[in-house]
């Protein structure tokens, strides 16, 4: 059984105080801080650009996950490394050439991955397999938060699942497979029973006056799918 990990989502914490909702998340349990990265041209927001990242490390002890929701990404991909993060996804449809922007992100030092919005194929991540540490399925269309967790997901999630564990099998490698979008207390079981590890959580934390009650909660329901 893999470990779970709660990676709370700023784009839903307090922008006037950032650093300090990143420590209180922290301290609530979080597992990684997710970074949710917009360009108001790949999707239609505009949130965090690197040196916001780069402001906000010296707060996180825990993994930066940086979702880059942004066309084109190579540059981005320097820029967030540099800044500090220490995983970085991508769209596939945002390079025009996926397996060299991922080994982009791996010679800059960070984890890579690919994020897969509701309609993008499986098939996608077939040929970088090798190249890949993490993959992120939106459960949601991007480019907003507090949107409701898209049902077929699961089976999404179950696809992806399998196609990781015979890698798994074949290399030794284990991949993430982490869900982005509506994810809250009510469904993060049904999430990791399909065979997400990773859940991002955005106004289901931060919209939450106790943010430890919420991650102990999610981290209980969590806890029943492993026994």
């Amino acid at each position: 059984m893999y470990k779970f990990r709660i990676a709370p989502s700023i784009l839903s914490a307090d922008f006037a105080r950032l650093g300090e909702e990143v420590t209180a998340v922290i301290e609530a349990g979080a597992d990684l801080i997710h970074f949710d990265v917009m360009d108001n041209h790949y999707v239609p927001n505009l949130t965090f650009g690197p040196m916001v990242c780069a402001a906000l490390k010296p707060y996180a002890s825990v993994p930066v996950d940086v979702h880059l929701m942004v066309e084109p990404v190579d540059d981005l991909i320097r820029s967030f490394a540099k800044a500090g993060a220490d995983i970085i996804t991508f769209h596939p449809e945002a390079s025009r050439h996926v397996d060299r922007s991922l080994s982009l992100i791996k010679d800059e030092g960070c984890q890579a991955g690919l994020v897969l919005n509701p309609a993008t194929p499986v098939y996608v991540l077939e040929n970088v397999l090798d190249k890949l540490d993490m993959v992120l399925l939106m459960s949601v269309n991007p480019g907003f938060g507090g949107q409701s967790f898209i049902p077929q997901t699961l089976v999404k999630i179950r696809q992806v699942r399998d196609l990781l564990d015979i890698y798994a099998g074949e290399s030794g490698r284990r991949v993430a497979l982490e869900v982005d979008g509506g994810i809250k207390v009510d469904n993060i079981a049904a999430a990791a029973e399909a065979g997400a590890d990773t859940f991002v959580a955005g106004s289901a934390i931060f919209g939450k006056p106790d943010y430890r009650a919420v991650i102990d909660e999610m981290k209980r329901e969590l806890a029943a799918v492993m026994v």
